[in-house]
């Protein structure tokens, strides 16, 4: 079963990005995340809209 929420770093791993760059990214709201108490967690579904984001920006 694959998980729906990923930690900063499992988020980071998959775009092939560093932490601090994946955090940055957070900051800026070009990845969207939630808190769920102290934690960070990155939905799964995040992931795809960002790099659809990215490709329609190479674009245009």
């Amino acid at each position: 079963m694959e998980k729906l929420l990923l930690s900063v770093e499992e988020a980071a791993d998959r775009l092939s990005l560093g932490r601090t760059k994946t955090y940055e990214l957070i900051a800026s709201g070009q990845l969207r995340s939630v808190n769920i108490g102290r934690a960070r967690r990155v939905p799964i579904d995040a992931l795809a809209e960002f790099v659809d984001a990215l490709q329609n920006r190479e674009v245009a």
